[in-house]
C-alpha cells in the first residue's frame, strides 16, 4: 500500500532527526562541502548493506576532501551506533512498519523535513524497501534519487512492485550479475556497476597469536582450518558445506569453523538444524559453530581455506573479498555475483553438488603448495575489485551525473 507523505505543515512539526557529529548545512548556507549525499536504509538488521554503509563512513572519515555522506535510518541499533562511532551524521526518522501505516507516515514526514531543512545533492536508497517507502518523498522534495541495488531482483515480490512506482534517476548495481536483473523492476533506468568497498582487515596475527586463537577454537597448529562466514540462511550454503565435510570424515588433519549468527526466528531454526546435521554426520568434534563475531578478518587470518558454497544466487559477496584480503584460497559454487570475485587465479569454482565440493576441499587440504599459490594472489585481486577510495570516487561521479545543479 502506497502511503503519501504528509502536508508541509505536518512535515515541519514532525521532524525527528538525531545527528551525530557536525550539524548539517541548511539550504540558506552557502558554505560547506561541495557535494552532500544522504544514504537511506532501514537499520534494523546487519548484513552486506550495513557493512557497506559502515565502510563508507569510515573511508569518508579518513579521506581528505570529497563529498560529505550522511545517513538516515528508520531504526536505532547496531548500524546507527557504528555510524556514529565512525563520526558520521546519523538522522533517525521513525521505526517504519508497512503493516502500521501511521509509522510510515511519521518516517516519511521526518525525511521530508530533513530534505527541506538541509541541502543534499542526491539521496541514495539502499535496497527495494527504502526505495518503496521513501522514493516518493525524495521525488516530492525535488532531490535527485539513486537506487543502490544490493539484491537480485525478480519483480515478483510485493516490495519490488511497490518500489517500481518510483523509478530512480540512476541505479547503482553491486555486480554485473545484479545489473542483469534490474530490468525486472526498472527496465528503462540507466545503471552503473559499483562493486562494494571492503576495508583492509589489517596485519596478519603473529605466529604465537595465531596458534593461541586456533587453540581456543579447537584447531591444532598442523590442522587445515576451513572457514565459512555468513548469516544463517539456506542460500549461504552451510548445509551443502556440511554434506561435503561428511564425505571427508576419513581425511585427517582438518577442522571447520562456521561463523555467523541468527537475526530472525527462521534463522535460529536453521542454525539448530545445521548443528543436528553436523552431529548426525559424525562431525561434532571437527565442526565448530562460532556464532556472531566482530573479529571476522582476524578469524580469517587464522584459517587456511575459505569455503562458502552458495546454493542461492548471491548478489555479490563481501566475505569473499575479505577472504581474498586475508590471503585465503576460496572454494565456492559457480553461481551469481561471486563468479565476478573468484576465478582460477585465487580459488576453485564448483557446481552446487556435495561430491564436487568435497573433491575441491580435499585437494586443498592435502596440497599446501596449492593453498599458498592461490592465497598469495588474493590481496591484489581484492584491491582491484573493492578499493574504498575507488568506490568513493565512482559514487561521487555517479551523483554528479544526476545532480540538478553543477557543483563546484
Amino acid at each position: 500500500m502506497r502511503v503519501p507523505p504528509g502536508s508541509e505543515g505536518e512535515v515541519a512539526a514532525a521532524r525527528a532527526v538525531d545527528v551525530a557529529g557536525s550539524p548539517g548545512v541548511s539550504r540558506e548556507q552557502g558554505d560547506g562541502p561541495s557535494l552532500r549525499v544522504l544514504h537511506v536504509s532501514s537499520g534494523n538488521l546487519y548484513g552486506g548493506v550495513e557493512t557497506l554503509l559502515r565502510t563508507l563512513a569510515l573511508s569518508q572519515k579518513e579521506r581528505t576532501g570529497g563529498a560529505e555522506h550522511a545517513f538516515a535510518l528508520c531504526f536505532e541499533g547496531r548500524m546507527a551506533q557504528e555510524l556514529r562511532s565512525a563520526g558520521a551524521a546519523v538522522n533517525l526518522l521513525a521505526p517504519a512498519k508497512v503493516s502500521r501505516p501511521w509509522r510510515v507516515w511519521r518516517a516519511r514526514r521526518a525525511l521530508m523535513s530533513l530534505l527541506q531543512c538541509e541541502r543534499f545533492d542526491a539521496v541514495v536508497c539502499h535496497a527495494a524497501w527504502p526505495q518503496a517507502l521513501f522514493g516518493p518523498v525524495v521525488r516530492t522534495a525535488g532531490v535527485p534519487l539513486l537506487f543502490f541495488q544490493h539484491d537480485v531482483l525478480t519483480g515478483a515480490h510485493w516490495v519490488e512492485r511497490w518500489a517500481r512506482v518510483t523509478p530512480p534517476d540512476l541505479a547503482l548495481c553491486n555486480s554485473r550479475y545484479t545489473a542483469g536483473t534490474l530490468r525486472s523492476v526498472y527496465p528503462r533506468t540507466p545503471w552503473r556497476v559499483l562493486h562494494p568497498p571492503v576495508r583492509d582487515g589489517g596485519a596478519a596475527p603473529g605466529a604465537s597469536e595465531r596458534a593461541s586463537l586456533r587453540g581456543e577454537l579447537g584447531a591444532l597448529a598442523e590442522d587445515v582450518v576451513l572457514i565459512h562466514v555468513g548469516r544463517m540462511q539456506e542460500g549461504k550454503g552451510q548445509r551443502l558445506f556440511l554434506e561435503a565435510l561428511g564425505r571427508l570424515r576419513q581425511v585427517s588433519g582438518w577442522k571447520a569453523w562456521l561463523v555467523g549468527g541468527s537475526q530472525r526466528p527462521e534463522e535460529s531454526a536453521y542454525e539448530e538444524g545445521l548443528k543436528a546435521q553436523a552431529v548426525s554426520l559424525g562431525l561434532g568434534d571437527r565442526v565448530h559453530f562460532l556464532g556472531q563475531r566482530a573479529e571476522v578478518p582476524r578469524l580469517m587470518r587464522a584459517a587456511d581455506v575459505y569455503c562458502q558454497p552458495n546454493t542461492g544466487l548471491e548478489a555479490f559477496g563481501l566475505t569473499f573479498v575479505e577472504a581474498l584480503q586475508a590471503g585465503l584460497p576460496i572454494v565456492t559454487t559457480a553461481l551469481g555475483g561471486p563468479v565476478e570475485i573468484v576465478d582460477a587465479s585465487c580459488g576453485v569454482l564448483v557446481p552446487p553438488e556435495a561430491e564436487a565440493l568435497a573433491r575441491a576441499l580435499r585437494g586443498l587440504i592435502e596440497d599446501a603448495s596449492a593453498r599458498k599459490t592461490l592465497g598469495s594472489r588474493g590481496p591484489d585481486r581484492a584491491r582491484a575489485l573493492s578499493s574504498p577510495q575507488v568506490f568513493l570516487e565512482a559514487l561521487e561521479d555517479a551523483v554528479r551525473s544526476v545532480a540538478r545543479e553543477p557543483t563546484a
